[in-house]
């Protein structure tokens, strides 16, 4: 079971990977066509029909899909200014319980996220940029993100659990 949601953290941290690079990838080649039709006057006019948009969906991607791996990699952004100052004890607890509470929020975060999605494909929802997406298309990365990260505070919290100590500290903060 560990290979297995260890695959899944890693590989949804390459999909964040890869759409942080399609965001490279679109952002520039709309650059250089600017630049082209500067150059090159009104023959040389392109553009990448809703490129902004495909640029947002893809970092929304990126960042749905990249919290459970930064989460068990131990690299979230996090305040250890009083949980540091805890004895061991008292911080393993504060970290078991903020696993589960914060597990229980994105629990919800995923249940209305993924009602959102059948909402978008009932209603046939679309983007409103020259080109239009249906929305549960890029909708779906949001959830698959949201219910990896659920999954990851509840595997993280057993993990505390097992260990009787805390498991989310920095090498740099040790």
């Amino acid at each position: 079971m560990r290979r297995i949601l260890d695959g899944l953290y890693h590989g949804a941290g390459w999909l964040a990977a890869l759409s942080i690079l399609g965001i490279c990838v679109v952002v520039t080649a709309q650059v250089a066509l600017n630049i082209a039709s500067r150059l090159g006057g009104t023959d040389l006019n392109w553009t990448i029909p809703s490129y902004a948009d495909f640029a947002g969906f893809a970092l929304a991607a990126s960042t749905f899909l990249a919290a459970a791996s930064t989460l068990r990699h131990g690299v979230h952004i996090r305040v250890n200014l009083v949980v540091r100052k805890l004895p061991p004890r008292l911080m393993w607890m504060s970290e078991i319980l903020v696993l589960v509470i914060g597990a229980g929020m994105v629990g919800i975060a995923t249940w209305w996220t993924a009602n959102l999605v059948g909402e978008s494909w009932h209603y046939g929802d679309r983007s409103t940029g020259i080109i239009a997406i249906p929305l549960w298309i890029p909708q779906i990365p949001m959830v698959a993100g949201l219910g990896l990260l659920c999954v990851a505070m509840i595997d993280t919290a057993l993990t505390a659990l097992r260990s009787g100590r805390p498991v989310l500290i920095d090498e740099g903060e040790a």
